[in-house]
């Protein structure tokens, strides 16, 4: 049996195609098939497909008649899998060198029913921010399988599929499936999650998650993200049916559902602004269906702020806290980035006068008498200084003593702190 089938769902991304099947193709792993699932696309990805597929035989294309979305194209891919695992790799992303080795290798000693790795979001501007899963276990060491009763913090790395890779068998008697519409991600991550009998994880970068500019739901406004609470909606009914899950998981997830919400109302290119009230409103909705039994311990900070505001149903206050928020990081930025500064005039050489010299010698410096001492200024410029606007005095090495002037400002470069 293949060991690891990667199923990617295809769908208008010629730019990214080409890199994205070459990661997972040119890893130093011969058994692995490779399951493209063409989505209807009309820009040239078909043809690119047929390509693979004709050079290389563990390329496998699945064609779907009309646009299904990315829920259902990956349904349709597991159904043609063969592999004992599979990944879920979306075509803009990519594999780095050597992840496939590596997740594998972890395969073989663990034998997971799933596997999580870390990630990295590369940015359009080429910046770069590595997630780790380094403290999931609140510091203490992750062991080589459990579950995510035995690691709860688990619950706390971003429900994305592409980064699991999962046990074929598993998932086909778990009857799980992606379901349709945005944000697919979240009805699937959390049940295998809670379901998964035995997890191990691999906190090394195998996954790069490309952060499009454009193109991407994440980056969308349309009324479609309102499809998120569909989603929550089938996770917490799952979770209100299962009677082993313990209080502290449920109390996760619900803190995990408020705190996503959040981030897609938050964002300024997802939710119109003329229905923004009306998705905070739904927030609320879900936080009051759904708050714990046992109360709601909210997150410290400005986080769990906006999580109370929600459950006092205070969207007049969350925009205002949102206004000063961003009033205050203008200010921040503005700090980090001051105006450019006026340019700095030369300091003007004082003028000296020419002095005879004792042995009838003429000189254009100043004239040090045998026998006795000059005086400070000539000893400073004799020392080599300079006399500036705003220096007082000059050191015997040459070193100024800011006097009126003041010390000069930095370089505006110096002034800016900016990690992209």
């Amino acid at each position: 049996m293949t060991v690891l089938s990667v199923i990617v769902p295809v769908h208008q991304v010629r730019e990214y195609l080409t890199d994205c099947l070459d990661s997972i193709l040119g890893q130093p792993f011969a058994d692995v098939e490779l399951v493209a699932v063409d989505d209807a696309s009309t820009d040239g990805c078909a043809e690119i497909l047929a390509g693979y597929a004709a050079r290389d035989p563990r390329v496998r294309v699945l064609t779907l008649p009309t646009n299904r979305g990315l829920g259902a194209a990956r349904n349709a891919g597991l159904a043609r899998a063969v592999g004992e695992y599979v990944w879920f790799v979306d075509a803009d992303d990519w594999l780095p060198e050597g992840a496939l080795p590596a997740v594998v290798d972890r395969l073989s000693r663990t034998r997971p029913d799933l596997l999580v790795t870390a990630y990295t979001r590369h940015y359009p501007n080429g910046g770069t921010r590595h997630c780790s899963l380094s403290r999931i276990n609140e510091g203490r060491p992750v062991p080589e399988v459990f579950t995510v009763r035995d690691v709860p913090g688990l619950l706390s790395v971003l429900h994305i599929t592409c980064n699991k890779v999962i046990r074929r068998r598993f998932l086909a008697d778990l009857g799980l499936r992606f379901g349709s519409g945005w944000y697919e991600d979240v009805s699937f991550s959390y049940p295998l999650l809670l379901a998964a009998p035995r997890i191990s994880v691999l906190d090394r970068c195998c996954y790069a998650y490309r952060q499009r500019p454009t193109g991407a739901i994440t980056c969308t406004v349309s009324d479609r993200h309102f499809e998120v609470f569909a989603h929550w909606d089938r996770v917490m009914a799952g979770l209100a049916s299962a009677g082993n899950v313990p209080d502290e998981l449920r109390h996760l997830i619900f803190q995990r559902m408020v705190w996503h919400l959040l981030q897609v109302l938050g964002h300024p290119r997802r939710v119109p602004a003329h229905r923004r009230r009306e998705f905070f409103a739904e927030i609320v909705v879900r936080y009051r269906r759904h708050l714990p039994s046992g109360g709601y311990r909210t997150p410290g900070g400005l986080v769990g702020l906006k999580h109370r505001l929600v459950g006092h149903g205070a969207y007049g206050l969350f925009v205002a806290l949102r206004a000063a928020r961003r009033a205050h990081l203008a200010v921040v930025d503005r700090v980090r980035s001051p105006l450019p500064l006026p340019p700095i005039r030369p300091a003007r050489r004082a003028p000296v006068p020419a002095v005879p010299a004792t042995d009838g010698l003429a000189t254009d410096g100043p004239a040090v008498a045998r026998g006795g001492l000059a005086s400070a200024p000539d000893r400073a410029v004799a020392a080599g200084g300079l006399v500036a606007e705003g220096v007082t005095a000059v050191a015997g090495d040459g070193a100024a003593v800011a006097g009126d002037a003041g010390p000069q400002p930095r370089r505006r470069d110096e002034l800016t702190d900016r990690t992209g």
